[in-house]
């Protein structure tokens, strides 16, 4: 199963040209990251980040096409591998059936406990992931 969210491209996106700044996609994808945990997974940052985190470990993005202010993009992803700690999930932007951009990123499950980072096992929330695994 794949979870989509979609985005609208605000002012705040863009750079002067009136087209999305790159670096803004992956603060769009940090979100899409943000409401999957939310809405999917029933477990919200602000209480995952009172004792743990999922640091990105690893990033690829292939940029397509642009997107432009006043556009409403589809944000997809789904998740291509669930480790024990570790999460490779497939993420895809379009407009209009046309990719933005497509990549892959890995994150790590983390306890922040004793002033320090351990990995930490997904399993109260494995079963919700593993619907969402392709």
């Amino acid at each position: 199963m794949k979870f989509i969210k979609e985005q609208r491209i605000r002012f705040e996106h863009c750079d002067p040209a009136g087209i999305v700044f790159y670096p803004r996609y992956f603060e769009m994808l940090n979100g899409l990251m943000e409401d999957f945990f939310r809405e999917v997974l029933e477990y919200p940052f602000e209480q995952m980040h009172q004792d743990s985190g999922i640091p990105t470990v690893d990033i690829k993005t292939q940029f397509k096409s642009p997107a432009r202010l006043g556009d409403i993009i589809s944000k997809t992803m789904f998740i291509s591998k669930l480790g024990k700690t570790s999460c490779t999930y497939q993420y895809h932007f379009s407009l209009d059936n046309k990719t933005i951009l497509e990549g892959e990123g890995t994150v790590v499950f983390v306890s922040l406990k004793n002033n320090g980072i351990e990995p930490k096992d997904w399993a109260a929330l494995r079963d919700k992931m593993q619907a969402y695994c392709e």
